[in-house]
């Protein structure tokens, strides 16, 4: 079953090769720039240009297609961007750049392309912590607000350790990066689409997936950055530890916005798309572009 997994992979990847990045398009249009390191990345863009800018950073290996449901929506009012960062996506995937600092600069960059400003910056999972990243080395003067999606903030409590189990087998990258894929879910998503969006994470080389997942930073720095801007801040998590972050967070940093969505997934905003679409657009009219 393993080997007729990782064949459909592989026949699934040639396909999206071939299809190019139209593919994932849906409605957006394709996008690039060159970054000032001379790595080329990818961006959607959907929406009127004129209209009040909305850029969402997707986590750890996700694709910007992820957001299709969110570009769809709230290209209607305003101008949608969803970004590929370095290694992710149809973006390139080079020898390095895979630390805090310049991964919030190629959002600096992305930026920089973009009218109008200041915008807001939707960041899920490691894109949390990019965006983040981004707000530390370049401040909030470009940033009309922040919602941050189901990741650490560097509050209390700190991510409960793991269970002392017997060390599991080392897993195929293919089938590791399949069962992430489906674990990000509460509801069930259509075998296609999960093929589709394993195929898309295995575009991030091995390499930069460990990097990825050790930035070398402490919790402090994600925390103080947070609370150094006075920006409109929407955190969305699920129950657990990332609800008791939102209580402390909204404590330490009054006027925070928090929710907490039970019954979802990681990929919360696929799975409640359109309680999640309503949250947002309600944090924009009421208190970031009222």
């Amino acid at each position: 079953m393993r080997l007729l997994r990782c064949l459909r992979l592989i026949v699934l990847g040639l396909l999206m090769l071939s299809a190019g990045p139209a593919f994932a398009q849906a409605g957006a249009q394709d996008r690039y720039f060159i970054t000032s390191d001379g790595i080329r990345l990818h961006y959607l863009e959907a929406g009127s240009r004129t209209g009040h800018t909305i850029v969402f950073i997707p986590g750890w290996t996700m694709p910007a297609w992820i957001w299709q449901p969110q570009l769809q929506a709230f290209a209607r009012r305003y101008h949608v961007v969803a970004f590929d960062p370095r290694g992710q996506g149809e973006s390139d995937a080079p020898a390095s750049g895979y630390e805090p600092n310049r991964r919030g600069q190629d959002i600096a960059e992305l930026i920089a392309r973009l009218e109008p400003v200041p915008v807001i910056l939707v960041g899920w999972s490691l894109g949390v912590l990019d965006t983040l990243a981004y707000v530390h080395t370049h401040g909030d003067q470009k940033i009309a607000g922040l919602v941050l999606v189901d990741n650490s903030v560097g509050e209390d409590p700190p991510p409960p350790p793991s269970p002392h189990r017997r060390p599991a087998p080392v897993l195929p990258h293919a089938i590791a990066m399949h069962r992430f894929v489906v674990g990000m879910f509460h509801r069930p998503q259509s075998e296609a689409y999960l093929d589709r969006l394993t195929e898309a994470t295995l575009r991030t080389p091995e390499f930069a997936c460990r990097a990825l997942l050790a930035y070398p930073v402490p919790r402090t720095y994600w925390r103080d950055t947070l609370l150094s801007t006075e920006k409109p801040v929407l955190y969305i998590v699920r129950p657990g530890w990332l609800a008791e972050q939102a209580a402390n967070l909204a404590h330490d940093r009054p006027g925070t916005q928090t929710a907490v969505f039970p019954g979802a997934g990681h990929a919360l905003f696929i799975d409640n798309a359109a309680q999640f679409n309503a949250l947002v657009g309600s944090f924009i009219d009421r208190t970031v572009w009222p």
